[in-house]
């Protein structure tokens, strides 16, 4: 009760300043849309779907389309750079922090880091690692077990990293921009990982160039994506959990990325579509739906606080329903040995040597 309380009089604070910035209106959000594909040139251009934002329930409708070309999938009309830092706020770090860190350091999420830290394995033991769009390090502090003698540093836009370097889950922090720090970077590392960090940028190619700015000759890039030709995608539609919209703003073909990674100085030397897998498909799914029609918490940027009896009737069918969404998850988990040997799986995972 108490926490709840915190967050509330935190969401109150914040309320001023979000009806400020909504009554201005959310076209300023967005960049002009795009007639051609963004990866390829081509305008043979498609509607994937259309969506809201599932995550943080914030204002304003976002748009998929596909390349009928490449198979690229981008989001269209792009959010601009003022847009980005609106939704971006209170998810990972602010409000949403506390829940983001749960979430990193769960089980599952555990499971997933060992398992990314060891697909580097066969290709040896970093010496310094860099862990791109680390958010508060905690793949970082998974993965230091696996390779007790790796230095791991950071870099991602939010306070987070600077959280993760004060609580020891990294040796070294960078706040910023990749494709501008990786200038100062320049040949340093051994390791550079970007896990679901391609498919949140502007421009993947640039990030693929600073990668291999960073990288010192031979060293590898490990990069993991959701898979927009995954067969869950079609079957769930605008409710499939890794179109995060508005976060995603480009999701790769895993041959656009292969022929990108050989176009920028790297030779790609596995691909893994099975082990990336992120078991919470049909979760994820139901859970997106269900907030799709619940009443809206008490979130500073929706137009007004719920009243007692939405805030009653929210509390009461999340009771009834979080028994199924238990369940939901535990499916996920014993269907994910069986998924992950179809093209269900959601995601995919390259690692590409610097030449």
């Amino acid at each position: 009760m108490r926490k709840t309380n915190e967050r509330s009089e935190r969401a109150a604070a914040l309320r001023a300043g979000y009806r400020s910035e909504l009554d201005q209106g959310l076209e300023r959000f967005f960049e002009p849309r795009r007639t051609v594909c963004p990866w390829c040139t081509s305008d043979r251009l498609r509607r994937r779907l259309r969506s809201t934002d599932h995550l943080q329930q914030k204002p304003g409708t976002f748009v998929l389309d596909q390349c009928g070309n490449c198979g690229h999938v981008f989001q269209n009309p792009r959010l601009s750079a003022e847009g980005l830092e609106f939704y971006y706020r209170d998810c990972y770090d602010g409000l949403g922090q506390a829940t983001m860190a749960r979430l990193a350091s769960s089980p599952l999420a555990k499971m997933l880091y060992r398992a990314r830290a060891r697909a580097v394995l066969p290709h040896g033991r970093p010496a310094l690692w860099l862990d791109v769009g680390t958010g508060q390090g905690h793949f970082c502090a998974t993965a230091r077990r696996v390779h007790p003698y790796t230095e791991f540093h950071g870099l991602d836009q939010g306070e987070g990293v600077l959280s993760a370097e004060r609580e020891g889950r990294i040796t070294r922090a960078y706040r910023g921009s990749f494709t501008e720090l990786s200038h100062r970077l320049a040949g340093r590392y051994d390791a550079v990982s970007m896990y679901h960090y391609l498919e949140h940028t502007p421009a993947p190619r640039s990030e693929l160039a600073a990668a291999h700015r960073a990288l010192r000759a031979g060293g590898h890039l490990l990069i993991e994506v959701p898979d927009p030709q995954s067969l869950s995608a079609r079957l769930l539609g605008r409710w499939w959990g890794p179109w995060l919209q508005p976060q995603h703003l480009h999701l790769l073909p895993l041959a656009n990325l292969c022929e990108a990674l050989t176009e920028h100085g790297f030779t790609v030397v596995a691909v893994d579509r099975r082990e990336p897998h992120v078991p919470t498909d049909l979760t994820s799914a139901a859970a997106n739906l269900l907030k799709s029609v619940l009443p809206a918490e008490d979130l500073p940027w929706r137009p007004r606080r719920p009243g007692p009896l939405s805030r009653w009737f929210r509390r009461a069918v999340l009771l009834q329903t979080a028994p199924n969404l238990i369940v939901l998850f535990a499916v996920d988990l014993l269907l994910a040995p069986l998924i992950r040997r179809t093209r269900l799986s959601n995601a995919y995972r390259v690692i590409a040597r610097r030449n």
